[in-house]
């Protein structure tokens, strides 16, 4: 097996990462490995400081996004740690790089009332309707992760308590909570989706599943919440992840403490929660433009 295999097995098995992230980190070796001219040089010792940043000029040359850039450092970085930990190199010679500094961007969100039409726009009684209201409800409510809220299991759910255990990057577990809406969502929809299974005799244990018995996919929420959105006449561009964004700049606007935000989202560092406090001030900003006397 060679250092590109082992490498990515390790964060499949000990890191537990998502398959999306090491499918990620994958390209990003085999970026590098092209630019080396083999798998076999990962680890020669001419691997230093000066041939990484060469590495990233060249990148910069074809018009990498820092954030891809950053990215790619941060799987090198993590590749030659793991590897210097087993003796496969002397040194790590991504820890004297420097990772681009990002632009920050302002996560997208959606005001409280158009959430509300969001959400109405799934009126009905039709399994499909109450699915995707129950699928809504239950993303905003808990500010899920859209993978979280496909990985929901029946037996995930504390309907008699308001929460879902989730399951976070990393595969770690937070109580997440569903709230009024999302709990009476929920319950409207389990006797739909109970019939549709029994029906179609598929056995499964998803929570939130299609017309065809099995689980929902990532692919799917989205194409759902296009549809909803649109039946809503919501014109911004509306993304799984803007209703987690949603969630936390709602919970930030009405005085909510940002380390209970940080606990409620699962995120593993303050610094990642904190770019809501920049959405939360760019609002007060523009109350206190139109509303002061003195603003302008």
């Amino acid at each position: 097996m060679g250092p590109r295999e082992e490498f990515l097995r390790h964060l499949r098995t000990e890191r537990n990462l998502s398959p999306h992230t090491v499918r990620a980190y994958g390209g990003d070796l085999d970026r590098f490995i092209e630019f080396l001219g083999g798998e076999g040089k990962l680890l020669a010792p001419d691997v230093n400081v000066a041939l990484v940043r060469r590495f990233l000029s060249k990148l910069h040359a074809e018009s990498y996004q820092k954030s891809s850039m950053a990215r790619m450092l941060a799987c090198l970085r993590t590749f030659y740690d793991y590897f210097l930990r087993r003796g496969g190199v002397e040194s790590n010679p991504v820890r004297q790089v420097r990772t681009p500094r990002l632009d920050k961007k302002l996560p997208s969100f959606l005001d409280e009332d158009e959430v509300v039409r969001l959400l109405e726009a799934t009126t009905g009684d039709s399994f499909t309707d109450r699915r995707d209201r129950a699928l809504l409800e239950t993303i905003y409510g808990g500010g899920l992760r859209v993978s979280e809220a496909t990985g929901l299991d029946l037996a995930d759910l504390q309907l008699d308590q308001g929460f879902a255990v989730v399951r976070g990057k990393g595969g770690k577990e937070r109580l997440a909570p569903l709230g009024t809406g999302a709990t009476r969502a929920v319950e409207e929809y389990l006797p739909e989706r109970a019939v549709r299974v029994e029906k179609l005799m598929s056995g499964v244990t998803a929570l939130f599943i299609n017309k065809n018995g099995t689980r929902l996919n990532v692919r799917s929420v989205r194409r759902i919440l296009d549809r909803r959105a649109t039946l809503a006449g919501i014109k911004k561009a509306v993304t799984p992840h803007t209703l987690r964004h949603s969630f936390a700049t709602h919970l930030l606007n009405r005085g909510a403490d940002l380390r209970a935000v940080q606990e409620l989202l699962g995120h593993a560092n303050l610094t990642t929660t904190q770019i809501y406090t920049h959405v939360t001030t760019h609002r007060l900003k523009e109350v206190y433009d139109k509303a002061h006397p003195r603003a302008v």
